[in-house]
């Protein structure tokens, strides 16, 4: 019974890791199999069937939507890593004279018994909504087009992308994108970790 079990587990687990050979039989899925993204080892993966029938709009926006969440995650992880390293921002946090040090790091600063005050969160809150609805904006989501979902120069950032070959961009987006979705998955485990009360190096230093 135990080698039926683990036979059956070898066989879902291999099967899990060669999405391309399963792209080949979906064709509603084949569209997309060479989009950015799709690469080696993994190739084209959709699990939950997001892209299933989906036009190039609704792909873009999903794409957008990744692209999003990972750099709001890189943020995230480097965020956790320098305030857990004891690097803040210097001076105050309001009026009465708190230190940016005084407060707790990772979940507990919100949430914590020694937690930012409420005013304080609303205002992370709006500048967070301004950039959302007046700065970053790209052709996915209605303002002036972008060269691809999540094209948030404006007219304004460049840092020399016009100047890179096509090959070159494709490869930074890649990197991008890849470091994106590292990244989700660090910070999910070091919220996780936080929650359950690790005692490992940088995570279990409040």
């Amino acid at each position: 019974m135990m080698k039926s079990i683990l036979l059956a587990s070898a066989v879902v687990g291999s099967s899990a890791f060669a999405p391309s050979q399963q792209a080949k039989t979906n064709t509603a899925l084949n569209a997309y199999q060479d989009e950015l993204g799709a690469q080696a080892p993994i190739g084209f993966w959709d699990p939950l069937q997001m892209t299933k029938g989906a036009s190039q709009e609704r792909f873009d926006r999903l794409r957008y939507v990744e692209l999003k969440h990972g750099r709001i995650s890189m943020l995230a992880f480097l965020g956790q890593i320098t305030t857990r390293a004891g690097i803040h921002l210097p001076g105050s946090i309001d009026a009465s004279g708190h230190s940016f040090d005084s407060f707790p790091n990772g979940h507990a600063a919100i949430l914590g018994d020694n937690a930012i005050p409420i005013e304080g969160i609303c205002q992370i809150g709006i500048f967070i909504g301004y950039l959302e609805l007046f700065v970053m904006k790209d052709s996915a989501n209605g303002a002036a087009p972008g060269e691809f979902p999540g094209d948030f120069r404006n007219g304004f950032l460049d840092f020399g992308w016009d100047k890179y070959s096509d090959e070159t961009k494709l490869k930074k987006r890649a990197v991008e994108l890849n470091n994106g979705r590292a990244a989700m998955m660090g910070i999910l485990g070091l919220m996780v970790h936080e929650q359950l009360g690790s005692n490992m190096p940088i995570i279990g230093q409040l």
